[in-house]
């Protein structure tokens, strides 16, 4: 069994297969997690066909996982399904707004969050793909996403065929507030940000974008104003076809 504390994101997988039966198994679990009244308002489309897997590349930059993973899970906020059975049941539904969507979404994260670790119990290794969100209309005529669903996470799964160092993280310091919230002082920043601008792969960052400091790298490079505000924009407008705005 892994402990969190050793958890690894894995990026190349063995050839070994995932059988349906154990990610059955997974997926079934993790639905004790906890769900807005009980609604359980996600869905998992489970992908394993390799041309369904050449056609989701795109929308996650091509990044090589997505391909070469055994399975790709793409976990959507789902209030199709809890819809369809009011009207069913001579109900009517009032879920096409953006609490809905709000409500889906942390339901499904909680269950992402949830087979993750269920996932690291089994040895399997997993990617999370934070690319997810920023071109939803492609993944939503891949898998053909009724209205009311919205991708939200999606996560490559397999044997581990790498076992890369540990990522760091913050102090419990820095994010644990006690009461009420503390604001940062500049003198806060320059401990809690300390051993991650030190360390010696994120000092090469740095020099070879020819940045002066770490957050130059995210605010200059890696997440700039101009690509949130358009990624913005067309989560926004996403959301609305999907009929949550």
């Amino acid at each position: 069994m892994k402990n969190l504390l050793t958890r690894r994101t894995i990026r190349k997988y063995s050839d070994k297969e995932v059988s349906e039966q154990l990610l059955n198994r997974l997926l079934e679990e993790a639905a004790r997690t906890q769900t807005m009244g009980n609604l359980q308002l996600y869905s998992v489309v489970v992908t394993r066909s390799q041309e369904m897997k050449e056609r989701l590349s795109p929308a996650h930059f091509n990044q090589p996982m997505v391909k070469e993973a055994p399975v790709v899970l793409t976990i959507c906020a789902d209030f199709n399904r809890t819809s369809q059975w009011a009207r069913c049941r001579k109900a009517e539904p009032g879920y096409d707004n953006f609490l809905s969507f709000q409500n889906a979404a942390i339901d499904a994260l909680l269950y992402t969050q949830t087979l993750c670790n269920l996932m690291d119990e089994e040895g399997l290794g997993y990617c999370y793909l934070g690319t997810t969100v920023y071109m939803p209309q492609l993944i939503i005529d891949t898998l053909q996403l009724p209205r009311l669903t919205m991708p939200v996470a999606t996560l490559t799964v397999g044997w581990p065929a790498e076992e890369p160092a540990l990522s760091d993280r913050l102090p419990l310091e820095s994010f644990v507030h006690h009461e009420t919230y503390h604001d940062y002082t500049p003198s806060d920043i320059d401990t809690y940000f300390y051993n991650k601008e030190q360390l010696e792969e994120n000092r090469h960052f740095v020099e070879v974008n020819r940045k002066e400091t770490l957050a130059q790298v995210f605010t200059d490079i890696r997440y700039t104003r101009k690509d949130n505000e358009a990624m913005s924009q067309t989560l926004l407008d996403t959301l609305r076809r999907q009929g949550f705005l």
